[in-house]
C-alpha cells in the first residue's frame, strides 16, 4: 500500500480548496448566473416558506373561499391592501394560491428533470460507449421521439392516466400485488414530463462521450481490463459531469413550461391543486375585468424559465474550463 506523506496530502487538499475557491469566484463574477441563481432561490425560498407562513397566519389557506374574497357583484376583488394580488373568481386569496403553486409548479419540474436527466444520460452513454447495433437502435428510437412534439406526447400520456388498472399477473392468479394503477396526480405528471424530455439530453451526452471514449484515460482503462460498466460510471460519467449540472438546469426550464402548459390544458396535477397553469386557465375567462387572476402566475412562469435558463447558460461559461479540461483526462 503506497502511503502519501503529510506534506504531499497537505499540499493536495490546498490545491483542492483553491480550486474551489477559484471556481466560486468564477460562478460570483458571472451575471447570469447570479441574476438566474437569485430568481431561482427567491422562487424556492417561496415554495419552502408558503407552509410556514400559512401557519403562521401570515398567509391565507389556499383553497379557503373566503366570506369578503368576492364584490357585490361577485366578481374577483383587484389587488389592494386587503389582498396584495386580489382575490380569484371563487373568493381565494391569489397570492396564497400563487406561493403555494410555487411549490406545485417547482417540485413537478424539479423532479421531471431529474427523471428525463437519468434516462437521457443512461441512454447517452451507453449508446456513445458501446456503439455499434445497440447505438444504431438507441438512436434510432431516440430519432422517432424528436419527431413528436414534445406538449403533443405528453397529452397522450397524460391521456391514459384515467384510472385504468394494468394486470402484471395472469388472470387466473388473484394476486393484485403487481397491478399498476393509472390515475391523474404529481407522480404522473412528473413520469410523463420526465419521459417526454430525455431525447435532447441523450444526443449531448452521447456526442461527448463520443470525444471520450477515445482519450487515453478510457482507452487505458479498456487496456487493463476494466468492465464496460467501470469504465463508464468511474470514467466517463465524472467527466461529463458538467455537462450534466449545466443541462438540468436548461432541463428544469422547459419542464416548468410543459408542467404549466398540461396544467392550463387540463391534464396536468389536478384541481384544486394550486398549479400556474390551472390559475391562468381559470382565470382567462375573467382576464378583462380581473387581468390579474393570469398576469400573476404568467408572471411567476416567466420568471422560472428565464431564472433556470440564465442559470444554466452563466454555468455553461463557468463550467467550460472544466470541461475542457475534463476531456483531456
Amino acid at each position: 500500500m503506497t502511503v502519501i506523506p503529510s506534506s504531499a496530502a497537505g499540499i493536495e487538499l490546498e490545491e483542492t480548496g483553491q480550486a474551489s475557491q477559484s471556481f466560486l469566484r468564477s460562478m460570483l463574477r458571472n451575471r447570469m448566473v447570479c441574476a438566474g441563481g437569485g430568481m431561482v432561490m427567491m422562487l424556492l425560498v417561496m415554495a419552502l416558506a408558503a407552509p410556514v407562513l400559512t401557519g403562521l397566519g401570515l398567509l391565507q389557506d389556499p383553497m379557503q373561499q373566503l366570506a369578503d374574497g368576492l364584490d357585490d357583484d361577485g366578481l374577483p376583488i383587484p389587488p389592494g391592501d386587503r389582498f396584495l394580488l386580489g382575490t380569484d373568481q371563487l373568493g381565494r386569496d391569489v397570492l396564497a394560491r400563487l406561493v403555494h403553486g410555487t411549490r406545485i409548479s417547482l417540485f413537478v419540474g424539479i423532479v421531471a428533470m431529474l427523471t428525463a436527466v437519468i434516462v437521457g444520460v443512461t441512454v447517452g452513454l451507453i449508446a456513445g460507449y458501446r456503439g455499434g447495433w445497440l447505438n444504431t437502435v438507441l438512436m434510432r428510437g431516440t430519432d422517432v421521439m424528436m419527431t413528436i412534439p414534445g406538449l403533443l406526447l405528453a397529452i397522450a400520456f397524460a391521456g391514459l392516466m384515467d384510472g385504468r388498472v394494468i394486470h402484471l399477473h395472469p388472470d387466473s392468479v388473484d394476486w393484485h400485488v403487481l397491478d399498476i394503477t393509472l390515475k391523474r396526480g404529481m407522480v404522473s405528471v412528473f413520469l410523463v414530463i420526465g419521459l417526454v424530455s430525455w431525447t435532447w439530453i441523450a444526443r449531448t451526452i452521447r456526442s461527448q462521450v463520443l470525444v471520450l471514449k477515445t482519450r487515453e484515460f478510457v482507452t487505458s482503462s479498456r487496456a487493463i481490463g476494466c468492465s464496460d460498466f467501470r469504465i463508464m460510471v468511474r470514467h466517463l460519467l465524472p467527466n461529463v459531469l458538467p455537462l450534466i449540472i449545466v443541462l438540468g438546469s436548461l432541463a428544469t426550464a422547459n419542464t416548468v413550461l410543459l408542467d404549466a402548459g398540461l396544467s392550463y390544458l387540463g391534464v396536468g396535477v389536478p384541481p384544486p391543486a394550486p398549479s400556474w397553469g390551472t390559475m391562468i386557465a381559470e382565470g382567462q375567462p375573467y382576464f378583462i375585468v380581473s387581468p390579474h387572476l393570469t398576469v400573476a402566475p404568467g408572471v411567476a412562469i416567466i420568471a422560472a424559465v428565464v431564472g433556470f435558463n440564465l442559470l444554466g447558460q452563466g454555468l455553461q461559461e463557468v463550467l467550460d474550463p472544466y470541461v475542457k479540461e475534463g476531456q483531456g483526462g
